[in-house]
């Protein structure tokens, strides 16, 4: 990809980058600027307002529907030059990237007007209801059934690890609707309440103390029949596209969590007088590189949805393994570099407060940022679709090997 972005995208940077030297705070730019509880108080709740008046939040939905319009290139743009300022772009990950998005391109018109406003304006709190016990990386294996009774689907069934689940106001929801039906030809995607009497929600504790992840129990639950996104079984293709929205955008700076963790660790390094170990230095010299690899890669994705030459699977396979298994990797150098230190429990304990990735910590579990992120790394080759079945897509769609053979009942 040439890096030299065109001039219209340098010109539209230039305006970011205006506002958000009018908009941020005063002295935000200085070395050393930092805040009160107080003030971070205070910018955090008149943040997302000043945001939604510039037009910057969801930016690139149509005109009609509250966005500005953006271009996917000047999306990128707004997401690098926030990220440059470290400016906080509110990211309802579930409502504005995945579950908005999906609505805009499936829903009705009624659904557009019933949902994308609250949306759009952070009145609507949204989970993923996808992954199920025994439906993982098998999705289309799924059990959760809706049956319809008069103008309602009554829905039962178990789904797990559903992020946000005890915070969301309603979740996207993917069933079975037709039971004879081929696995993938089955399926609906429905937009559900979640509260209700017939939802139950049990978060799972993680090790760090942190608990965004559930199970979710639905029991006779009921969401209006007008709440199919997309048309009765064709909810296998919908979700597909909801995850695709996972990437685009964000591909150019993806990578500056990992290179901020870094930096974290040579902090560590060099406070500990380990910066003359040559071992040490090799392993910090290969974690940069990786993350400089993770930089490369977002722009091969970037170029890739620019140009439409569809290779998003192959490549999100490819940049999902890496990531995760380098992230993994990383974090355990982390560990080893802070030694029987990293065994004591040095976070605030503030359990207001965030973890890396806004999770949620535990006052009486105080883990420090790094000491998070290294539980939070064992999870990450898992999630979003394991490392062995990245590697299964990469075999067979770019090495051309047999596909994975199916598992044969005794």
């Amino acid at each position: 990809m040439d890096l030299n972005y065109p001039a219209e995208a340098e010109e539209f940077r230039t305006v970011i980058r205006g506002w958000l030297e009018e908009n941020l705070p005063q002295g935000w730019f200085d070395d050393g600027f930092s805040m009160t509880d107080e003030d971070r108080k205070a910018f955090n709740e008149s943040w997302t307002e000043k945001l939604f008046s510039g037009g910057w939040i969801c930016a690139g939905w149509p005109k009609e529907y509250g966005g500005k319009g953006l271009t996917l290139l000047e999306q990128v743009v707004l997401n690098e030059e926030f990220a440059r300022a470290s400016a906080p772009l509110r990211a309802d990950f579930f409502g504005d990237t995945l579950v908005g998005p999906t609505i805009l391109q499936w829903g009705t018109e009624e659904q557009k007007q019933e949902f994308i406003p609250g949306i759009l304006q952070g009145k609507i709190a949204w989970c993923q209801g996808f992954s199920e016990p025994n439906s993982g990386s098998d999705l289309a294996s799924l059990k959760t059934t809706a049956v319809l009774d008069g103008d309602e689907w009554v829905i039962n069934g178990q789904k797990v690890w559903t992020t946000q689940a005890q915070y969301a106001d309603y979740v996207f929801l993917m069933v079975r609707t037709d039971p004879n039906a081929p696995q993938h030809a089955g399926i609906s995607y429905l937009l559900v309440p979640m509260h209700q009497e017939g939802v139950e929600v049990r978060p799972i504790i993680q090790v760090d103390g942190s608990a965004e992840f559930n199970e979710v129990f639905f029991t006779n639950a009921r969401c209006p029949k007008a709440n199919v996104v997309g048309g009765l079984n064709n909810g296998w293709k919908v979700a597909m596209t909801t995850l695709g929205f996972e990437r685009g955008s964000s591909s150019t700076t993806g990578y500056r969590r990992f290179l901020k963790e870094w930096e974290q660790i040579v902090h560590e390094v060099q406070r500990k007088g380990k910066d003359k170990d040559q071992l040490v230095r090799d392993q910090l010299i290969r974690s940069w590189q990786k993350v400089k690899i993770m930089e490369i890669n977002g722009y091969r994705s970037l170029t890739d949805a620019l140009y439409g030459t569809h290779n998003a699977a192959l490549l999100g396979a490819c940049n999902k393994m890496f990531w995760s298994e380098t992230h993994r990797a990383t974090m355990e150098l982390a560990i080893d570099t802070l030694g029987l230190e990293g065994q004591i429990l040095t976070g605030k304990g503030d359990a207001e407060g965030t973890l890396p990735g806004n999770r949620r910590g535990r006052a009486d579990y105080p883990v420090s940022d790094l000491q998070a992120s290294f539980f939070f790394s064992r999870s990450e080759t898992i999630w979003g679709g394991t490392a062995e079945i990245q590697r299964n897509i990469i075999g067979e769609r770019a090495l051309g090997l047999p596909k994975e053979p199916k598992v044969q009942n005794a």
